[in-house]
């Protein structure tokens, strides 16, 4: 379609450009990235996050449909404003049916909307930069546009679960460490029974209580039969208490309920992967060690609508000593002195006496994610109130065309598109070249959060933030700037192979991760810094060949069709990699994004790359 002649601009492009781009990322973020991270705190299994979540992404995948709608109707600064005070209005909704019983589906409309309306603020934003500013200007602040969307996604990848990390901690009650102990088998340990009728509320400030706040644990072996009606009894008790809620991931989920997956996956298909790759059997279908029980409880009820969110799990020590049932538990006013119980076991072949630390965290976590997003409605709602000041009106003097020639000019963009030579080999490599990439980034944060009993890190809000929206971030910037330079420098189709090398294979630090479970941060924030290093470095490649093969009259529109391959390269694969995770575990799933990068690998010798496309060429005096 053709453009629109910039008009004289009264305003410093600093004015706008900055503020324009930042708004652009922070929807993009909190729809893909911070969604996750907050459905897997408020106890959604990877299943559903990774299939949902991954579904937002289509808006994105079919922004060019609509595209020719925002060129045609109203003017770009129009949209704009319109799509930021709307945004602004859908976080405040979500904000307020975090709290509600079906906060789940209800916010993921609304995610889906925000993820529409941030899509066509993604049009409306570039096609105003373009028009607002000259080609040499264009150019000049290409950089910065590009560093405060990167800036935005830092915010809301990093800030935001920091600032929840910091709201969790306030809303919370001090931390309760349990010493466990494994001890001789000829020790006798009294077993201790609370009763809720004989809880009764102590005056000050709410505190968690654990019961007994040292664990012993005799080793001798225990009829598995035995283990097992142990984990029914407290499983069942939890359940009918209301600390816990059934397992949704469960074949036994009443069919009322169905699981989405189900609908793609056959039976066969899942048994065959279940039994070829599958993830350990859990711990208390293999262990025949003994077991012991540790109760908490509350010292008065929380307030009327409050919400009290425990996480209980191993910090330190032995991990021959493991929790096997009761990772998360909540508290009301109608439970508040009903003990929620865990079971911690130890493994069969201890022999020796030893120890391990666990601890017991709380806080309001739906009263904190409610917070944030009632921020970020005023924060849109503040970017609406000075983008109607500083976006300048520039399209006063729009082209009127006939509807005859809109439409013929919405069909010849696409039909140059896909008529373009070796289209459809490029457009399988815009599918499939981030195929392990697309499955790693939906299941990082859930397995940086899961407790290291089910084969996670543990880590806190805190810590997750700090490790892969920080500093992960901000070596993914690191490795974009090095990739553009190195582009600019020799060509992309020399470093082709290179950039597939750095996106895909530091891929395999999660495979470290996941195998070795390490405690310490700053290992886990090197290796999540490898890998987010050589992803921004080869996403590089990917972007410069969008740009390669859009060249042309329609290269504008041509760039936003290739973005919707993008978006549904990373859509498809995710949906799936929750379900495949939960039935082949963390340790064989990273293996398998590994693997999934070959065909990628493969498809590079066939594509057709012009020598000299990306090199930069000096203007001769």
């Amino acid at each position: 379609m053709p453009d629109e002649s910039p008009k004289l601009k009264r305003t410093n492009p600093w004015s706008w450009v900055p503020t324009l781009y930042f708004a652009e990322g922070i929807p993009y973020t909190v729809v893909t990235v911070l969604s996750v991270v907050m459905y897997k705190m408020l106890g959604i299994s990877n299943t559903k996050i990774a299939f949902y979540t991954s579904l937002l992404n289509l808006p994105w995948a079919l922004k060019p449909i609509w595209g020719p709608i925002v060129d045609n109707l109203k003017t770009k600064r129009w949209w704009v404003l319109t799509m930021q005070f709307i945004m602004g209005i859908l976080f405040a909704c979500i904000a307020l049916t975090i709290p509600t019983d079906h906060f789940f589906q209800v916010s993921i409309a609304l995610l889906w909307l925000v993820a529409f309306m941030s899509a066509t603020h993604d049009v409306a934003a570039d096609g105003f930069y373009m028009i607002g500013l000259d080609e040499g200007d264009q150019a000049l602040y290409n950089g910065i546009r590009s560093a405060f969307y990167r800036i935005a996604m830092l915010m809301g990848q990093g800030v935001f679960v920091i600032f929840i990390s910091i709201l969790i901690n306030a809303s919370g009650m001090d931390k309760v460490t349990i010493e466990v102990n494994a001890v001789p088998a000829e020790n006798k340990i009294k077993s201790i029974q609370v009763k809720p009728e004989d809880i009764q509320p102590k005056p000050g400030d709410i505190y968690l209580i654990s019961v007994p706040e040292e664990l012993n644990i005799p080793m001798k072996p225990m009829k598995r039969e035995y283990v097992d009606s142990v984990l029914m009894v407290v499983r069942e008790w939890n359940v009918d208490q209301g600390h816990t809620e059934t397992d949704d991931t469960e074949s036994t989920k009443k069919s009322s309920q169905p699981e989405p997956i189900r609908k793609v996956h056959t039976n066969r298909l899942e048994k065959w992967l279940r039994k070829t790759f599958g993830a350990a059997k859990k711990v208390r279908a293999d262990y025949t060690g003994n077991v012991g029980v540790v109760q908490f409880y509350l010292s008065r009820p929380p307030e009327k609508g409050e919400d009290v969110v425990v996480t209980f799990g191993q910090d330190k020590g032995d991990p021959s000593i493991r929790l096997v049932e009761g990772m998360r538990f909540e508290f009301d006013q109608c439970n508040w002195n009903k003990p929620a119980k865990a079971v911690i076991q130890l493994d069969k072949k201890l022999q020796q006496s030893s120890t391990a630390y666990f601890d017991a965290e709380s806080g309001n976590i739906r009263l904190s994610w409610m917070v944030l997003f009632l921020c970020i409605s005023v924060m849109f709602t503040v970017f609406w109130i000075i983008h109607r000041f500083t976006l300048e009106k520039i399209e006063k003097e729009r082209i009127e065309r006939s509807v005859t020639e809109a439409i013929k000019d919405f069909f010849s963009t696409f039909s140059t598109f896909f008529r373009k030579k070796g289209i459809g080999l490029s457009i399988i490599f815009l599918l499939i070249f981030r195929l392990g990439e697309s499955q790693l980034v939906k299941l990082s944060a859930p397995f940086m959060l899961d407790t290291r009993e089910v084969g996670g890190l543990g880590l806190t809000a805190g810590q997750y933030g700090l490790t892969y929206g920080t500093i992960g971030l901000l070596f993914l910037l690191s490795g974009g700037i090095l990739g553009g330079m190195a582009v600019s420098k020799v060509g992309l189709k020399k470093m082709i192979w290179w950039f597939a090398i750095m996106i895909n294979v530091p891929n395999a630090a999660y495979i470290f991760l996941s195998y070795l479970q390490p405690s310490s941060l700053p290992v886990i924030i090197s290796a999540v810094a490898f890998e987010t290093f050589g992803y921004g470095f080869g996403f590089t490649a990917y972007m410069m060949y969008m740009i390669y093969i859009s060249k042309g009259k329609y290269k504008t529109s041509h760039y936003a069709i290739c973005t919707a391959f993008m978006n549904l390269g990373m859509m498809l694969p995710g949906m799936m990699s929750g379900w495949l995770q939960e039935i082949i575990g963390y340790q064989h799933f990273f293996i398998w994004v590994v693997l999934a990068s070959i065909p990628g690998f493969i498809l590079i010798k066939f594509l057709s790359i012009d020598p000299g496309f990306g090199i930069k060429v000096k203007k001769e005096k």
